[in-house]
């Protein structure tokens, strides 16, 4: 089944072509598996959101309908995401590469949780791969539950709000853009990786050469 959904992120480059092909339910599931499942780093998930904003302003689809029901999906994913770090833990760290988990992804969100503590379920919303193990390690960590969930929530509605809404708003106010689209959207993904390249790019210049990264779940919090 993963195997197929990369075939067809490879296939439909186009994100218009492939927001018109898997509608909401299709939407609503690539944000769930992207925020709540490890398998879901390589998903598209801000220029995705755009991309179906921006359609929405041409009447493609309803934003009313996306903002509550990717809302909605993004909080749950994330949820998810908390309950397989309560329950795998540590072991997480112990388990090896493959086709669709990578151990880095996984320390470079523990990293992110280290430095920001709670705040990282909101931060991360916004960090492409981050926020897909960024909950996980806060469930590993044993982070405050009540706390998490405020994150969560906050973080959820004003991840997919920003993105949706700020594509609506840009076909709304430039409707000549929609002859367009394809450059808008590879304007968005270029944006979207900034985040954890610059996240890296700090880490890299931070450690030293000879000193690995830390594999240990920490407690950090706020």
């Amino acid at each position: 089944m993963f195997e197929t959904l990369r075939e067809l992120f490879h296939k439909y480059r186009d994100l218009e072509v492939l927001v018109r092909l898997v509608g909401y339910p299709g939407l609503i599931g690539i944000v769930f598996a992207e925020t709540g499942l490890l398998v879901g780093f390589f998903l598209p998930g801000d220029s995705l959101l755009f991309t179906a904003g921006f359609l929405a302003s041409l009447g493609v689809m309803d934003v009313r309908v996306l903002l509550l029901t990717l809302a909605i999906a993004a909080v749950v994913g994330d949820q998810v995401g908390y309950l397989i770090g309560r329950k795998a833990g540590e072991a997480l760290y112990r388990r090896e590469d493959s086709r669709f988990f990578k151990r880095k992804h996984l320390v470079a969100a523990h990293e992110f949780y280290e430095k920001y503590g709670g705040k990282t379920i909101f931060l991360a919303r916004f960090v492409p791969v981050i926020r897909t193990f960024a909950p996980t390690v806060a469930g590993a960590a044993r982070m405050d539950y009540r706390k998490f969930v405020f994150y969560n929530i906050a973080g959820g509605i004003s991840w997919v709000f920003s993105m949706v809404g700020g594509g609506y708003l840009l076909g709304q106010t430039f409707p000549g853009l929609k002859k367009h689209i394809e450059l808008v959207v590879l304007g968005i993904i270029f944006v979207s990786v900034l985040p954890i390249a610059w996240e890296a790019w700090k880490a890299r210049r931070a450690r030293p050469a000879d000193a690995p990264p830390s594999t240990e779940p920490g407690p950090a919090e706020d």
